[in-house]
């Protein structure tokens, strides 16, 4: 009886850990850091706009969990430029940063490549991230299987 109860526990767990779902498109967004801070919390990097070496924080403060649902657009350069909504954790973390971190840079990555440097000039109150361009098509596609665009209904097939 026991084995029997270790050997569906076993399958139900098996279960479980297969179940879970591996994101096919990832966001994420880093705050500038400070020089200072070490490689523990901080990374290097070659800003991509200006060519500079810069500091960001190795945490993302936004990643591809706390999106919503986007709306792209392209734009004249070939790229797309896109609009994410944020959920409740992803709106307090723009919030909040855009208050503290007023005057630096956010750094934004979709799927492992730099999308966009970003300067934080005012408060972002509205859960509203906004990436003017850089994006390419296979990104938008990849969104569309992760995300529902903003305005669309909430049902899927």
């Amino acid at each position: 009886m026991r084995t029997l109860l270790a050997c569906s526990i076993v399958v139900l767990l098996g279960i479980a850990a297969s179940d879970a779902r591996k994101p096919r498109c990832t966001l994420r967004v880093h705050v500038q850091a400070n020089a200072n801070d070490g490689e523990v919390f901080s990374s290097q990097l070659r800003s991509p706009a200006t060519g500079k070496n810069v500091v960001i924080e190795k945490v993302p403060t936004i990643s591809e969990f706390d999106v919503a649902a986007f709306r792209p657009y392209p734009v004249k350069d070939g790229t797309f430029g896109v609009l994410f909504q944020l959920n409740g954790h992803g709106k307090l973390a723009l919030d909040t940063l855009s208050v503290d971190k007023r005057g630096t840079y956010l750094y934004v990555f979709m799927n492992g490549r730099p999308a966009a440097e970003l300067q934080i000039d005012r408060r972002v109150s509205d859960g509203k991230l906004y990436v003017p361009s850089g994006l390419a098509a296979a990104d938008i596609e990849l969104m569309k299987k992760e995300w529902p665009l903003i305005g669309a209904s909430k049902t899927r097939l």
